[in-house]
């Protein structure tokens, strides 16, 4: 696998020169101390532990994977330095609240973050990453006591925490889950149940790990109203925060899976295990839905890290690799082949590649300042807008990022040939390891039903219409350099827009199929819409700095490319919307 090497220079570029966010974080009374030479030296640390300190594990990591052996799991060689080095950096708590010792900053830098963790190592990142979900639910929703009982040891890396949800028959459907929680005469409760797919539900990494779990009360009404959450620690925790008896939660088992093979994946038995209510009774899944849309965006980011760690091998291998004649031989007839470089497929794959990768960081950047507008602004109006933008956004950023990020490390793979087919260049893990991104943390499907059913169909489109504004105020504003890509991007809105009133159409006249039959080509059609508008966005930015900052040429060149060879996507993606559900419904069920 090649060095992984942090893009510094397009973080930045995101960051003060796309976004301008340091202009927000001076009206945000929490962050009004920040600036951007700030945002860049965090940047700096952060990448030097992904390149020189997790990045070179990743590979051997994979090959070792995590045992397990009388309920204990032992994660690989290295794994216990690295995270206790990216604790004692206070990286677990990079956007936890200070007053629990966290660093408080915000999601736009965070997600430069996140990308760099999950392109050096997803296995490795999803032990942090869970930590910061849990850190954040319990935040907004646990009491004083529970705060000030795990908030600090969760936000120094000293304990860290997951999400239980799933059971052995409730994947999707959690309404029907059967953990139960009974009152305890001392306030607490005892839960029994068992929660599979439980990412870090038990390692060596750290003395204790804080579980968030799903279950219901004896008096819970049916359904997902019933559902109420609870903090359920592995080890009990005495009155002077020191560790006491082993609670009743164990690990039974830990998946064997295709890949993050260093993750630790667990079966966990609660057998009236100890546990304390967060928040209100059989309110616990709004609750919970805080640390999953938290991770949705964090797995998008996954689909993203990898994506671009593919890429980086992928474009050094054609650089340095020959084979064959390109149309135009190269100039060095001593060499006896041009590079694959100059050969116009793999140009084709390779900027595919690129393409999809700084087109999602910039997303990812344009998702966590909304995140952080929603949270931090103190003007109503702008928090209610950017808190509409990221109810919408959300499924696009998990789904959307996950799937070009499966597609960009296939492609990366294929760039090798047979070199990305073997171990040796990390290739086939990068593919393995994305994979299931597009699955858990509610799958693409699910993510698409959410935005087409419950986000546009829902709200009649009135949720579409913030994103729709930001286009078209950059449509208002048009760049001679760049007319061509404006013409298409505006053809693309219209088209988005004719394509979710057909919908509406389809909905109104009885066909109560459609949403389910079109919603994943819906996500990817509003999806390459908005890299559109990352891609044209960043390069009208880009257009005048060109004397300044010559490797921005390449970004003008590849949002050519984009607007060339992947947006036109939507109009096959129209096509199939406009179809319903019909083709779908032609076959009865025993016809399969």
């Amino acid at each position: 696998m090649a060095d992984y090497r942090v893009p510094r220079d397009d973080m930045q570029f995101l960051l003060q020169d796309v976004f301008q966010v340091h202009q927000d974080w001076s009206t945000f009374a929490a962050l009004a101390e920040l600036d951007i030479d700030t945002a860049q030296a965090v940047i700096d640390e952060a990448g030097k532990l992904a390149e020189t300190l997790i990045a070179p594990n990743c590979r051997a990591a994979d090959e070792e994977g995590v045992s397990f052996q009388d309920g204990r799991v032992t994660t690989p060689q290295g794994y216990r330095e690295q995270f206790k080095q990216l604790a004692e950096g206070g990286w677990v708590g990079v956007t936890a609240n200070p007053e629990y010792g966290g660093m408080g900053l915000p999601k736009s830098i965070s997600a430069q973050y996140e990308e760099m963790l999950c392109a050096a190592d997803i296995s490795f990142s999803l032990y942090p990453g869970l930590t910061a979900g849990a850190i954040m639910t319990l935040d907004l929703h646990g009491s004083d006591e529970l705060k000030s009982t795990y908030l600090p040891k969760l936000i120094a890396g000293e304990w860290t925490g997951t999400m239980c949800l799933t059971e052995p028959h409730a994947g999707t459907d959690l309404g029907i889950i059967r953990s139960k929680a009974s009152p305890a005469d001392d306030g607490s409760y005892e839960l029994t149940g068992t929660k599979i797919f439980i990412t870090g539900g038990e390692h060596d990494l750290v003395d204790n790990i804080v579980h968030l779990v799903l279950a219901k009360l004896p008096d819970a009404p049916p359904g997902t109203k019933g559902i109420s959450l609870f903090v359920v620690p592995k080890f009990l925790v005495n009155a002077d925060g020191s560790l006491g008896e082993r609670n009743g939660v164990h690990c039974g088992s830990i998946e064997h899976k295709m890949g993050i093979h260093a993750s630790a994946t667990c079966v966990m038995n609660f057998d009236g295990a100890k546990a304390w209510l967060v928040g209100e009774p059989h309110k616990g899944l709004p609750a919970m839905f805080t640390m999953m849309n938290y991770e949705r965006l964090g797995v998008g980011i996954q689909g993203l890290g990898a994506a671009a760690r593919s890429y980086q091998t992928a474009l050094e291998y054609a650089q340095d690799r020959l084979q064959g004649r390109g149309a135009k031989a190269t100039q060095d007839k001593a060499k006896e082949a041009d590079p694959l470089l100059v050969h116009g497929d793999i140009r084709r794959m390779l900027l595919t590649m690129k393409a999809f990768v700084e087109g999602g960081r910039a997303f990812s950047t344009y998702v966590g300042q909304q995140l952080d507008r929603a949270k931090y602004s103190n003007d109503d109006a702008e928090r209610e807008r950017a808190d509409a933008l990221v109810a919408l956004l959300t499924p696009i950023a998990k789904a959307f990022l996950t799937d070009t990020g499966l597609e960009s490390t296939i492609i990366g793979q294929q760039v090798l040939g047979g070199h990305g087919y073997v171990r040796e260049w990390g290739q086939e893990q990068l593919v393995r390891d994305c994979r299931i991104a597009q699955i858990y943390e509610g799958t693409n499907g699910i993510q698409a039903l959410d935005l087409l059913g419950r986000k546009v169909v829902g709200s009649r489109g009135q949720l579409l219409q913030p994103l729709i504004a930001d286009i078209e105020e950059l449509l208002a504003e048009p760049q001679p350099e760049l007319s061509r890509e404006y013409e298409q991007l505006a053809a693309a809105v219209e088209l988005m827009k004719a394509t979710t009133s057909h919908v509406f159409e389809q909905v109104a006249n009885g066909d109560e199929n459609v949403v389910n039959s079109v919603a994943v080509e819906y996500l990817h059609l509003v999806g390459y819409v908005s890299f559109g508008y990352m891609w044209l966005r960043m390069a009208k930015v880009a257009e005048p700095l060109l004397t300044e900052r010559a490797y921005l040429g390449s970004k003008v060149k590849t949002a050519k490319f984009y607007f060339a060879r992947l947006l036109p996507r939507i109009e096959s993606l129209a096509v199939v919307i406009r179809d319903g559900s019909d083709s779908l419904y032609l076959h009865e069920n025993g016809e399969f």
